[in-house]
């Protein structure tokens, strides 16, 4: 007998907002399949308000309600039968974070659940990450925010270790380059202490700029990124002003800045645990949402 349940995912980012509707295919002699219905991505970059004024803007919160009431009659259009929203570093940072709540809820039926850095990374964690890191290889993933990075160390399928630091592509293209100077050299040392002992290591990357950076290399789906390629990008892209990065790489407007920043962290946690190759999923907290949900684990 086959059943298809709707599910949807809000992921309140600090770069944008999106919604993921999927659907769940569950058959009697099978493991349940996950498809991709529908994506909703709106560019409301709230760490530009959070990690700068220390407040979320009027004019963003207003945003924030329209574009919640779009993803719930998108939702009631769909048949979405169970949904969770959930919202991260700019909202956990948001001094009135907890009022732009009360006024979704308000506005539009919608909880917003304001998650931690850890949380965030476990709600990943349970996407279809665990079939890449099976078996006895050594990973170091790598999830590149607007607000903040999740880093987990994976070895024969089992976390070795994990942290969230505040080195997101807003929050960098916003700080003080002493600032980001520091944060790198955090993020260093911790990459380079809970690496040494493995002697060879690939990295996940997630995250919308790497899912970019992976569609313009032309790669085959499974296949991993070099080094070497992700460097000669990095310098290719560091090259192009702001505006041809819009015009001749169809870059969004809101994705032409923060590319550069995120393939930056990419690099960098490549060269600090001697990674010569990086994965790219496509997956992100949304997947992990919609798996959680069907689970019941949220």
């Amino acid at each position: 007998m086959l059943e298809i349940k709707k599910y949807g995912a809000i992921d309140i980012g600090s770069n944008a907002i999106r919604l993921l509707v999927a659907n769940v295919i569950v058959s009697d002699d099978q493991e349940p399949k996950f498809k991709k219905s529908a994506l909703v991505r709106v560019p409301i970059r709230l760490g530009a308000d959070a990690f700068v004024g220390g407040d979320i803007s009027e004019h963003n919160m207003l945003r924030m309600v329209n574009a919640m009431k779009a993803f719930k009659l998108l939702m009631d259009v769909h048949g979405v039968e169970r949904y969770k929203a959930c919202a991260t570093s700019a909202m956990r940072e948001a001094k009135n974070g907890k009022d732009v709540v009360e006024m979704i809820s308000t506005e539009t039926g919608i909880i917003v659940d304001i998650i931690g850095g850890k949380e965030e990374a476990a709600i990943i964690s349970s996407t279809d990450l665990n079939e890449l890191i099976s078996g006895h290889k050594t990973y170091l993933y790598v999830d590149v925010g607007g607000g903040s990075t999740e880093f987990t160390i994976f070895s024969k399928g089992k976390i070795v270790a994990s942290k969230s630091f505040k080195m997101g592509t807003v929050r960098l293209l916003k700080n003080k380059k002493s600032i980001n100077k520091e944060v790198f050299a955090e993020v260093e040392k911790w990459i380079k202490k809970n690496t040494k002992s493995f002697k060879k290591i690939s990295l996940i990357g997630s995250g919308g700029n790497i899912n970019k950076l992976f569609k313009m290399s032309g790669r085959t789906e499974g296949k991993p990124i070099s080094y070497i390629y992700l460097s000669a990008q990095y310098q290719f892209l560091k090259q192009m002003t702001y505006e041809q990065r819009i015009s001749e790489l169809s870059l969004n407007p809101d994705r032409a800045d923060v590319i550069i920043p995120a393939t930056k962290i990419y690099l960098s946690a490549m060269k600090w645990s001697g990674a010569r190759k990086i994965y790219v999923p496509k997956i992100g907290l949304s997947d992990g949402i919609i798996k959680s949900l069907f689970y019941d684990k949220l």
